[in-house]
C-alpha cells in the first residue's frame, strides 16, 4: 500500500477538525473536533511507522500516548463544560466569552487605603485593606 493513500485521509481529517474547531460555536463539537485532529494524527503515526518499517515501532508507541493524552484531554474537557453549562446555562463558546467575569469585583475602593502603620510593628502592614473582612493585601512597589 502506498503511503499517499493514509496520508491524503489522514490530512483530510484534520481538515474537517480544524474546520469545527474554527467554525463551531458549542463546547462539545469543538471537543469533538480536537479529537478528530488528533485521530489524524494518530493515522499518520502509524501509516509512517509501516512505510519506514521501524523495528521499535515508534509510531506506534506514540498512538498509544495520544490515545491516552485524548481520554485525558476529552475527560477533563467534558467536565470543565458540564460545570460552565451548570453555572451559566449554556455551552456556547460566544456567550461565554461575553459573560466572563471582569476583575471589577476583586478591586478594592481607594478609600480604603491605610498609609499609617505602627512603629512597634505589632499592626497590620500598610497596604490596602478591605473594609468588609479586614483583611489587608500588600502594597505594590512604585518606583
Amino acid at each position: 500500500m502506498h503511503l499517499a493513500y493514509p496520508a491524503v485521509l489522514a490530512a483530510l481529517l484534520f481538515c474537517v477538525g480544524l474546520y469545527g474547531v474554527l467554525a463551531r460555536r458549542n463546547a462539545i463539537l469543538v471537543l469533538m473536533s480536537v479529537e478528530l485532529m488528533l485521530n489524524a494524527v494518530n493515522l499518520n503515526l502509524v501509516a509512517f511507522d509501516v512505510w519506514l518499517r521501524d523495528t521499535l515501532h515508534s509510531g506506534q508507541a506514540l498512538t498509544l500516548f495520544t490515545i491516552a493524552i485524548a481520554a485525558a484531554e476529552i475527560g477533563i474537557g467534558l467536565a470543565i463544560v458540564l460545570a460552565v453549562y451548570r453555572n451559566r446555562g449554556t455551552s456556547d463558546i460566544d456567550r461565554l466569552r461575553d459573560t466572563a467575569e471582569s476583575d471589577d469585583a476583586e478591586k478594592l475602593p481607594d478609600s480604603a487605603v491605610t498609609d499609617d502603620a505602627d512603629t512597634d510593628g505589632t499592626g497590620p502592614p500598610p497596604g490596602r485593606t478591605d473594609e468588609k473582612t479586614g483583611k489587608t493585601k500588600k502594597a505594590e512597589a512604585t518606583t
